[in-house]
């Protein structure tokens, strides 16, 4: 059991709209209050927290993608696709009505493209096509590259945004390719299915999102590849066991349930925490993080507070979802220094060695720490 603070950063968004989109897939679009716009401009890829009411345990946490894109006026929309024993997208999918309320956390996180302009290669399983979604309605409209789908889905049924995806083939023939991969038809794709359809699209920016062993089937194709680090992105949610909403009772910790992509826990498991060796600073620490284009510089952070904590005190709007470490919303990459973690269930070994950390469990180690949000 766990008591949290207030969090005054939550929104009430009215929704406006609900779309079946298969027999398991429900898009849910909402109304961003007028006065936060700002908090609200997103980056396609990004996702939502949203507090599910839970006779158990109070709120359910959960993080879903947003399909719809920050290019243009459209509103904003979270697509949910239900989950066998999973509590969440269920009351979702059954319950949420137009002219009812959802209560969301600001848009965050990093599978995102660094350019709408750059020549892309996507590869979605079942729900994963949702942050997919968002980054090719995006790209066609604000960018310039090429971008080619692969999408891996049990059966024809199971195809959310057939219609749509259809649509925008034949709208963009030039720019926009889209190969579905049917189980019931194919079989599961292999890693040499997958490192084939990638060979032609080697200077590509590749993003991957869907159940854990696509994900690492298909990453481990794009090494083989050779694709750089920084040309490799996969989206990772799990569920959050905290409650980041911060109401005033007791929150048990929530059943373990991966709705939207599922990340590989042995990647957690195996990932080791940075500095946790290390001895903090014995005296304040210089902290500089660059944010949306601007730089905030402080020479008194503390050892024994994070990174987010430090900033949150300074008036800085850094982002966060779950302040647990079980999600990728706070992560910052480090320039010069280092940082322990206190708890980490979503970076990998790879993500840690390319300098990505998570400012809500990070410590200072060094005497000085640069790091960006971009």
């Amino acid at each position: 059991m766990r008591k949290r603070s207030v969090d005054t950063d939550s929104f009430e968004l009215k929704v406006i709209d609900v779309v079946e989109e298969t027999p398991d897939a429900r898009s849910i679009t909402v109304e961003v209050p007028e006065g936060a716009e700002e908090q609200f401009a997103y980056r396609p890829g990004q996702f939502l927290t949203v507090a599910v009411p839970s006779d158990r345990t109070g709120v359910a946490a959960r993080c879903y993608s947003l399909s719809s894109s920050p290019v243009g006026d459209g509103p904003l929309t979270i697509t949910v696709k239900r989950t066998a024993e999973g509590y969440a997208s269920n009351w979702l999918c059954d319950n949420v009505r137009v002219g009812d309320t959802l209560r969301v956390l600001a848009p965050s996180g990093i599978f995102t493209p660094a350019s709408l302009d750059a020549d892309l290669l996507l590869f979605a399983a079942g729900s994963g096509i949702t942050p997919v979604m968002s980054i090719i309605r995006a790209a066609l409209a604000g960018g310039t590259g090429r971008i080619t789908v692969l999408y891996a889905n049990r059966d024809e049924r199971s195809v959310i945004f057939a219609a749509e995806l259809r649509r925008l083939a034949a709208e963009h023939p030039d720019r926009l390719r889209v190969v579905h991969w049917l189980e019931s038809v194919q079989g599961l794709p292999t890693q040499e299915q997958v490192r084939a359809f990638a060979a032609d699209h080697l200077e590509d920016d590749a993003f991957v999102c869907g159940p854990a062993p696509f994900m690492a089937m298909t990453v481990a194709a794009l090494k083989e590849l050779g694709f750089p680090r920084a040309r490799r992105h996969q989206e990772k949610f799990i569920s959050l066991g905290g409650n980041p909403f911060g109401d005033l009772h007791d929150v048990e910790v929530a059943e373990q349930e991966i709705e939207s992509a599922e990340a590989d826990p042995e990647d957690a498991a195996a990932a080791p925490v940075p500095g946790a060796e290390a001895a903090a600073p014995a005296a304040a620490v210089r902290l500089e993080v660059e944010l949306d284009d601007e730089t905030h510089a402080f020479d008194d952070w503390a050892p024994g507070t994070t990174m987010l904590d430090h900033l949150e005190a300074k008036g800085v709007k850094a982002p966060f979802s779950c302040r647990e470490g079980e999600c990728s919303a706070c992560a910052v990459r480090l320039l010069e220094g280092e940082v322990s973690m206190r708890h980490n269930d979503v970076l990998d070994a790879e993500d840690l060695a390319d300098g990505i950390r998570l400012a809500c469990q990070a410590e200072p180690v060094t005497d000085v720490v640069r790091a960006s949000y971009s």
